[in-house]
């Protein structure tokens, strides 16, 4: 909130200035955070209506506009919001490798492991689990007053992702010499990555756009990796774990649009109807045999 509106007199702060902010937060952020930040902007407001400051909350009523667009998401909705494929991912990847090869490990972590950005800052080399193939995502670092916070992700609860083949040089490569309790992934200078950060040092907004993906954030990684496995099959329900989704309502907006899966649901079951002889051997209980 403050970076959008700080500098402004409160009596400056009108309702299209803060749709305007609004739409622009949603090119960067998840809707909770979205929403958690209105309710602090209206509470604020709030009391400069109390002091007379303002004779009227301009935020009012804004965090329903954001949850009537959060609960229209429909299947493939979130698939804009991502990179179309392997190829370019790793263009990406090569680009912010020429600024420094952590910011390459960022990208590759982010959209291979559907993770954000703070949740990469909180790996540790003891969450890859080479055994049963998976990562396990429980901490996010971010910047917060006073310094970094470290804090239990965004569900409060860990999840499981696994590890996919192209994952799996670069997390090698991270991890080597290191102990279970070290970073994953640290700066060039050993700092901790922001997607600020990465934004910053990589030029990413220009980088982007001469791949050809204008609209593209950091938070877009994420949706790749979500995206790359609802298409792979992954079942909806363990999408929505790999991902940490409360409403399996989100996790539908990484649904092919075409209803693919559906399709060759229908297909199963019309070749099941189509041969009532196995249908019946399948419904039949079998016969108690007589002595």
């Amino acid at each position: 909130m403050v970076p959008a509106l700080g500098h402004l007199q409160v009596s400056r702060i009108s309702t299209g200035l803060i749709d305007r902010t609004i739409d622009q937060w949603e090119t960067e952020f998840g809707p909770s955070t979205i929403k958690t930040s209105i309710a602090a902007l209206v509470r604020v407001l709030d009391v400069a209506v109390r002091h007379e400051v303002i004779p009227s909350n301009p935020a009012k009523n804004r965090a329903r506009r954001t949850l009537s667009q959060q609960s229209a998401l429909t299947p493939g909705s979130l698939r804009a919001l991502a990179v179309p494929d392997m190829e370019t991912l790793n263009k990406i990847a090569d680009a912010c490798a020429e600024v420094h090869q952590s910011y390459s490990g960022h990208v590759m972590l982010c959209a291979m492991l559907c993770a954000r950005g703070s949740e990469v800052a909180g790996l540790e080399v003891g969450d890859i689990d080479w055994v049963n193939r998976i990562v396990k995502i429980e901490r996010q670092i971010y910047p917060g007053k006073g310094g970094l916070v470290t804090k239990q992700t965004k569900g409060r609860k860990e999840r499981y992702v696994p590890i996919l083949d192209p994952l799996e040089p670069i997390l090698i490569r991270l991890s080597a010499g290191k102990e279970p309790g070290d970073p994953l992934l640290r700066g060039p200078r050993g700092g901790v990555l922001t997607t600020a950060t990465v934004r910053d040092a990589t030029k990413w907004d220009e980088l982007v756009t001469n791949l050809g993906l204008p609209n593209l954030t950091r938070h877009g990684l994420r949706h790749t990796g979500a995206t790359w496995l609802a298409d792979a099959g992954v079942p909806l329900h363990v999408l929505q774990r790999i991902l940490g989704h409360a409403s399996i309502e989100t996790t539908k907006g990484y649904l092919h649009p075409d209803h693919r899966h559906l399709s060759e649901a229908a297909t199963l079951a019309n070749q099941f109807f189509a041969t009532p002889s196995k249908r019946k051997e399948t419904t039949e209980k079998p016969r108690r045999r007589q002595l």
